[in-house]
């Protein structure tokens, strides 16, 4: 715990490399061309190797509209068949969406044509409806109008226009995922991999050749290249004009993804999910955290304008998310506290709108999380969809089938790893520098909750199974995992470093050229003066080096996870509070320990302010009076004893008679528990 508070206000510089180890130099996968450019490295080799990294995505982007158009011409003979049998190749939901865009062509203006859409009486039987207002339909609007503009229509029929159009934007999706790759392993070989792996897995990435007019294939794209710019925004060292930019992509994209598909509400609900996470272990900084959440906002609101006020995003969950968010950010809230206050904000507006439009995807997520059956038709009617049902494992198969999965789940749970464990305080520093890089932590969550949608609804899968490419790609050409891997191996250059230098102290036995806590580990009693069994007590983070290096017994250890241990942690702690020496003498023997280690960094804490260091802990906890100026709650008292890690050093008799210094260097001070000698007491018979 001492390391959690100690990690979360340092900045964590690396320590120096040997100066006879030079780092490793990068390989193919690892040229950061397009890093010094975006840092303001104009040199000619930088904007050669980025001109060629740009013209390699435009490409292969240009590769799969061509390949995903050439599929849908082969399939259906497109081109030989009557305008009819093309319309009709417009399956279920796409006919009636290119209906919209067909009807826009023949109104006799762009005005009238709007105005039909606006005052509609043909799509529902003795109804007028607002069409812009209760379907995702202004990417059909925009086609029209281009297209009755541009003056095209001697050279291409509309049905053309529109499909083509469509399958450009598959080429859009190819290269937002390359550039995610990109940004992510620092070199655009990631992203050609990135696409490779996304046209080899056409059937689980796109189905746009036979379902032309689904939103999905209008709005995944930009859902990419908004991925693509929050990767780009949360990356280090951007400059005040690079991050507006960034912040003006990420809303245009937003907005553009909002547009065009009426599930937009959800798929943003997962990504504030996925902002508050990171917010809630400290990776994002509070101006991004505010700054991601109000692109989604302004996207959203912009969209409900288009839309005539539509009152459905207006109470949509993420919108009460965000807003719960927003207002409990610097309140000390829970995680359920805050879902509770989403959740209670989004049914005041569900109640205020009286909004029922969406109720029936409520009744649905509520059986298929099994919180009970339904027998509302409308949620059966997506529960019995084989689309809404749980992911098949065919799906993995294929994906396994062509080498994406295998180095997507080594990827994943790698990074997942580190950024469970948070590259402790005694951790690898590649560790460290890879978890705290926000694009990749990110991108690691947007895989891993997506990914959890995509099992569960196998609709979904669509979402993931891009990011999938980008992920998997940035694990084979990044070089911080293959460092990390590396590092695990002791390939690494500077674990090399590491066991030669403790191999030489520990060799020629010199004081001066070695840190404490390797003279703690090799020279103490801790490494060979003590028996296999002795026990240790000291803090939970210097007793796992101890048994790492020595095998000796702990009283406590940083694995938290247990009340047990938790109070025996307490009260070992208790050395670094004003206690007796016979108190402490008494708890440490309670507990068996047979060596006691001191840190003067715990007992002379000075990272911290008052309040926050661990003896001030202690102190509140034993109701004494706080060291230092400042002010202290009216029910704590003096201490009747000194601080034990002070007057130790002392050797005052009371001291000496319980504890032996057996070791000690300018950091760690190492005390043997003496026997206590048994009084006989001569009593009266």
């Amino acid at each position: 715990m001492t390391a959690l508070r100690q990690r979360k206000g340092s900045k964590g510089k690396e320590p120096p490399v040997a100066p006879d180890f030079q780092p490793q130099k990068s390989n193919c996968c690892s040229e950061h061309h397009s890093d010094k450019i975006l840092h303001g490295d104009w040199s000619w080799g930088s904007i050669i190797w980025t001109s060629v990294g740009w013209s390699v995505s435009v490409g292969l982007g240009l590769l799969c509209c061509i390949y995903v158009a050439t599929l849908h011409e082969n399939d259906l003979w497109f081109s030989n068949i009557k305008e009819v049998e093309r319309e009709i190749s417009f399956r279920t939901e796409c006919g009636l969406y290119y209906s919209y865009y067909k009807q826009m062509l023949q109104a006799p203006s762009i005005q009238q044509g709007l105005s039909e859409l606006i005052h509609d009486n043909l799509t529902e039987s003795k109804r007028t409806i607002n069409l812009l207002q209760r379907m995702n339909i202004y990417q059909e609007v925009f086609l029209s109008v281009l297209y009755r503009l541009l003056p095209i229509q001697v050279y291409l029929e509309p049905v053309y226009f529109y499909i083509y159009t469509v399958f450009s934007l598959q080429a859009v999706y190819v290269i937002a995922l390359y550039l995610t790759a990109w940004l992510l392993a620092g070199s655009w070989l990631a992203g050609v991999l990135t696409a490779i792996w996304y046209i080899l897995n056409r059937v689980d990435t796109t189905r746009v050749e036979f379902t032309i007019s689904l939103r999905e294939n209008w709005s995944l794209p930009f859902l990419a290249l908004q991925v693509a710019a929050i990767t780009c925004y949360l990356r280090p060292q951007l400059t005040a004009i690079q991050q507006k930019v960034m912040v003006w992509l990420m809303f245009v994209t937003t907005f553009c993804f909002c547009l065009t598909w009426q599930f937009n509400q959800f798929i943003l609900l997962v990504q504030a999910l996925i902002i508050y996470s990171l917010d809630s272990v400290d990776v994002l900084t509070a101006s991004q955290v505010t700054t991601l959440y109000l692109v989604q906002v302004s996207g959203l609101l912009s969209v409900w304008l288009l839309q005539f006020c539509n009152s459905m995003i207006l109470g949509s969950l993420v919108l009460s998310f965000i807003v719960a968010a927003l207002f409990v950010k610097h309140c000390q809230v829970s995680v359920p506290g805050k879902m509770t206050l989403s959740v209670c904000v989004c049914v005041c507006l569900q109640k205020a709108l009286q909004l029922r439009s969406d109720e029936h995807i409520f009744k649905f997520i509520k059986a298929k999380i099994g919180l009970g059956p339904t027998r509302d038709f409308d949620a059966s009617l997506y529960l019995c969809e084989e689309a809404f049902g749980l992911l098949p494992l065919d799906t993995l198969e294929r994906l396994a089938g062509t080498l994406l999965l295998y180095p997507y789940i080594l990827t994943s749970l790698l990074l997942t790893g580190t950024l469970a464990l948070g590259g402790g305080k005694g951790g690898c520093p590649d560790l460290r520098a890879m978890t705290l890089r926000p694009h990749v932590a990110y991108n690691l969550l947007h895989t891993l909750f997506y990914g959890l949608l995509a099992f569960s609804t196998m609709r979904m899968k669509y979402i993931w199974t891009g990011h999938m490419c980008a992920v998997a790609a940035y694990g084979v050409c990044g070089t911080e995992l293959w460092n990390l891997i590396l590092g695990a191996l002791r390939c690494n250059s500077k674990t090399l470093v590491l066991y030669r230098t403790l191999y030489e102290v520990k060799k020629i036995h010199t004081f001066d050229s070695h840190s404490p806590c390797l003279s703690l580990f090799f020279f103490s009693p801790s490494s060979s003066k003590t028996p296999k069994q002795a026990v240790f007590a000291g803090s939970m983070q210097l007793l796992a080096g101890i048994k790492l290096c020595t095998g000796r017994v702990l009283t406590n250890h940083p694995h938290y996870e247990d009340k047990e241990l938790r109070e025996r942690t307490r009260q070992v702690y208790q050395v670094y509070a004003r206690r007796s020496p016979e108190e402490v003498y008494g708890i440490l023997k309670a507990i068996g320990a047979d060596y006691l280690v001191l840190e003067d960094s715990i007992c002379y804490e000075r990272r911290h302010k008052r309040g926050c260091r661990l003896r001030d802990l202690l102190d509140l906890a034993n109701g004494h009076i706080m060291d230092g100026p400042g002010q202290n709650d009216a029910d704590l008292v003096p201490a009747a004893h000194p601080r034990f890690c002070e007057a130790i050093k002392s050797d005052a008799a009371a001291y000496a008679a319980l504890f032996t210094r057996t070791f000690r260097n300018k950091t760690f001070h190492v005390y043997r528990l003496r026997k206590k000698r048994k009084t006989q007491n001569k009593t009266k018979h």
